[in-house]
């Protein structure tokens, strides 16, 4: 008997590619097995970015490998379920191709969504709150059609591996700010949510990956803060039943 569907899940930053083949393989078919036990009850599946360490799509080519989490993903949006897909920093050069062949809708910015009363405010989170201007700049040159024309006329062979290493290097920079929470006048997102609720106050969720730390912080009375976290150490997800979210470890 198949479970009635009254879930709506929540995960973000599977890094797919990285650190290398054998570990992506093992988190790839771990997260496969997580699709496996949430399409059972999902009415909706949100991934919020960073699914992939780096994403380029060619004109002709895409980078190896994923095959198996590309074709669950399929499968699950071939039975009715919809799967909503947002760029990260990582994945931001997905085009037309993934929404295509596997049927899931794409996402570059923010969306605000409403269930059963409750309103969501939903992003990848790269760039959002005050700071980090050195990577405001590059998102947005990244971003520019030019910078997507030139790197396309690199060779694939040298375009992906070079984006790979570079990709690894971010990761490593990264890492010891990423382990701990910094308390909420040092937290971008925190800032972020503190600031909009300033002017829009009917938020009860803001969800946003990136941070790669699960999190769960009041923002005032009414709205909350999560962070997804990652599935390299965490493996870590949100569901929402119709009255509440919560995180959970898978």
């Amino acid at each position: 008997m198949s479970l009635e569907r009254t879930k709506i899940y929540f995960a973000s930053d599977f890094h797919l590619g990285a650190p290398n083949h054998n570990e992506s393989f093992e988190r790839e078919k771990r997260v496969i097995k997580w699709l496996d036990e949430v399409k059972k009850d999902a009415t909706e599946i949100y991934l919020v970015g960073d699914i992939f360490d780096f994403w380029f799509e060619y004109k002709h080519a895409i980078p190896k490998g994923f095959v198996r989490f590309q074709a669950k993903i399929a499968e699950i949006t071939d039975s009715g379920i919809p799967v909503h897909v947002f760029t990260g920093n990582h994945d931001m050069f997905i085009f037309d191709y993934l929404p295509k062949e596997l049927g899931f809708k794409l996402y570059r910015e923010p969306i605000i969504k409403t269930y059963d009363n409750k309103k969501f405010y939903i992003g990848h989170g790269d760039g959002l709150g005050p700071g980090d201007r050195k990577y405001k700049i590059i998102k947005r040159f990244f971003a520019s059609k030019f910078c997507q024309w030139a790197y396309a006329r690199i060779h694939p062979n040298l375009g992906l591996s070079f984006a790979f290493s570079w990709s690894r290097s971010s990761r490593k920079t990264n890492a010891s700010y990423d382990a701990k929470y910094h308390g909420d006048d040092k937290e971008f997102l925190v800032q972020f949510c503190k600031d909009y609720v300033k002017t829009d106050n009917s938020i009860d969720y803001f969800v946003f990956g990136h941070r790669h730390l699960p999190l769960e912080i009041k923002i005032n009375g009414k709205a909350t803060y999560f962070n997804l976290g990652e599935w390299i150490k965490h493996n870590t997800y949100a569901v929402f039943d119709g009255e509440k979210l919560e995180l959970k470890t898978f």
